[in-house]
């Protein structure tokens, strides 16, 4: 489903779990950020009221799941850190063209959403896998479902605003491409896109 062009070696798990207080703060910042992105869209786009409600929703979700993190960090005795910098989503943003065009530039911004959201569900499906931790092995494999829910929604709402003559589809496998070659820099560090 996710169609990603590049896996992330398993025994990153490994390197997560060998730093889990600060992978489980990282996690937590980036379903801040989700929660912020998804208000983003609302503040920019008003008047699409489906995506509107559909980002209501999403927000409150990403809060949630910064919650259970946080309650995680919490029961293990961590303490939660300082938001750090996403160089993987950083870099990612550089894919798509500037463009006067706001409906184009909508578009863009729900491809890079989806992209975000499709490679953290794989990376949760790592963490599933292949930590030791049940307990959170089963909640990162919970996890998973609604960051795949969340990429279908994207590219859903990417397909259904495209300007006329905007191939979605193609723009989406040239950005699978690129993010494919850039993530084989990462995944070495204890950052959920690290």
């Amino acid at each position: 489903m996710l169609r990603l062009k590049m896996a992330t070696d398993p025994s990153w798990a490994n390197v997560a779990e060998e730093n889990l207080e600060f992978i489980l703060s990282d996690h937590a910042f980036c379903e801040q950020k989700a929660a912020s992105n998804a208000i983003t869209f609302i503040v920019l786009y008003p008047e699409y009221p489906d995506l509107v409600a559909e980002m209501v929703k999403l927000s409150i979700e990403e809060m949630e799941h910064f919650k259970m993190v946080n309650d995680f960090i919490v029961k293990k005795g961590f303490k939660l850190g300082f938001k750090r910098k996403d160089h993987y989503v950083n870099k990612l943003g550089t894919f798509f063209p500037k463009t006067d065009d706001k409906k184009l530039r909508l578009v863009y911004k729900l491809l890079f959403s989806a992209m975000i959201e499709a490679r953290s569900c794989e990376r949760f499906h790592v963490l599933s896998l292949n930590i030791a931790d049940e307990e959170l092995a089963k909640f990162y494999h919970d996890l998973e479902q609604s960051e795949a829910r969340h990429y279908a929604t994207f590219i859903n709402f990417a397909k259904d605003y495209a300007p006329k003559g905007v191939d979605v589809e193609a723009i989406w496998e040239e950005f699978r491409i690129f993010e494919g070659d850039l993530v084989s820099s990462f995944g070495k560090s204890a950052e959920i896109h690290g």
